[in-house]
């Protein structure tokens, strides 16, 4: 007796190019930090800039800066919709404190304005490690 293998269909998610996933990073401003905490991981809302694929922001002293000090391993995320059209994009990477007057300059990380009334004097980059995207519509319902 033949075995009946079903035949897969075509994925309703679109997994997006690397230089799809960099315009829409470039074309947005406001994502979410994940990094590593304690015994956990912890979630930020940052604004940031792109540029040369990597990425920037500004934070004020305080967890977030030790936590990343710790363990600079982080996601960076940001998602959107085009009508019933979603789609996420994941940045995995490392955490750098920017010193010198320079590369914080060169970054347009200076352009930035906090979310917070916090002084935002602390300047990070990521190093990207991978970067993923997916789209799909969403279900009618």
């Amino acid at each position: 007796m033949e075995k009946h293998i079903p035949l897969m269909e075509e994925s309703p998610i679109e997994r997006l190019g690397e230089d799809e996933c960099w315009a829409l990073l470039a074309g947005n401003d406001l994502a979410r930090l994940a990094l590593r905490r304690g015994d956990g991981v912890d979630i930020f809302p940052v604004n940031y800039t792109v540029n040369d694929r990597r990425i920037f922001f500004r934070s004020a002293p305080g967890s977030k800066l030790v936590d990343l000090t710790r363990d600079p391993a982080v996601a960076f995320e940001i998602d959107g919709a085009e009508g019933r059209v979603w789609w996420s994009v994941v940045v995995r990477g490392r955490a750098e404190r920017m010193d010198t007057d320079s590369e914080i300059l060169a970054s347009g990380v200076l352009a930035l304005h906090a979310l917070t009334p916090t002084t935002t004097w602390n300047y990070i980059r990521i190093v990207p490690e991978a970067v993923t995207g997916r789209r799909f519509e969403a279900a009618r319902g």
